[in-house]
């Protein structure tokens, strides 16, 4: 297995990530937006991303973002293709993706909204700290391309405040926590009460 910073030779590969990543989308049914294999090209050409091969084979990727200025990167779009899921390999191209951020932006804020208790676990060694949206980026081109994910709509009923995501940032400025541990219970009980909220109020 190869992890490597994608680019131009790795074009042949747009559709089967969008694919991927729209298949997860069904099954998980919440906190994944769709990318088009358009939008998928683009991250590969100015090296903004990380793919994983099994020699010709597509096993996974993740991408960089730019936002406000430089002052924010998100590292987004994790996804595994199932035939390499339940491996490690998630959090080996997590771990690669952050790196490239660091490396390319060392200025700059790191975030990622997600629903998925795994990668807020992996955020967390990575030194992340679960914030409010209102710490995040403000650019309103970021928040549109949550519109494909099945709770848009809670966003926009909560003025971007909140939703079924949790908003994790690394701040290159703060100190890393010594502490690789996570109590993994709080982020359960995080969400479940997010989901209860919101699906309470839908219901309404």
């Amino acid at each position: 297995m190869e992890i490597v910073v994608a680019n131009e030779s790795h074009f042949k590969y747009a559709q089967i990530i969008s694919d991927t990543i729209t298949e997860s989308a069904k099954v998980r049914g919440t906190g994944i937006a769709q990318r088009t294999p358009e939008y998928i090209i683009k991250r590969l050409q100015n090296g903004n991303a990380v793919i994983a091969l099994d020699g010709e084979t597509f096993a996974g990727f993740c991408y960089i973002e730019v936002w406000g200025n430089k002052n924010f990167v998100a590292n987004s779009g994790l996804i595994v293709h199932p035939d390499y899921r339940k491996q490690g390999l998630a959090k080996k191209i997590k771990k690669a993706i952050f790196e490239l951020s660091r490396e390319k932006f060392p200025d700059a804020k790191i975030f990622g909204i997600t629903t998925g208790l795994a990668v807020m676990k992996m955020n967390y060694e990575l030194g992340y700290k679960p914030v409010t949206f209102s710490e995040l980026t403000d650019d309103p081109d970021f928040w549109k391309g949550c519109q494909t994910c099945k709770n848009f709509d809670i966003l926009t009923r909560t003025d971007k405040n909140m939703c079924l995501c949790t908003g994790m940032l690394f701040d290159p400025t703060t100190k890393k926590s010594q502490s690789k541990k996570i109590n993994g219970k709080a982020f359960q009980r995080l969400k479940r009460m997010k989901e209860h909220l919101f699906l309470k109020k839908k219901n309404k």
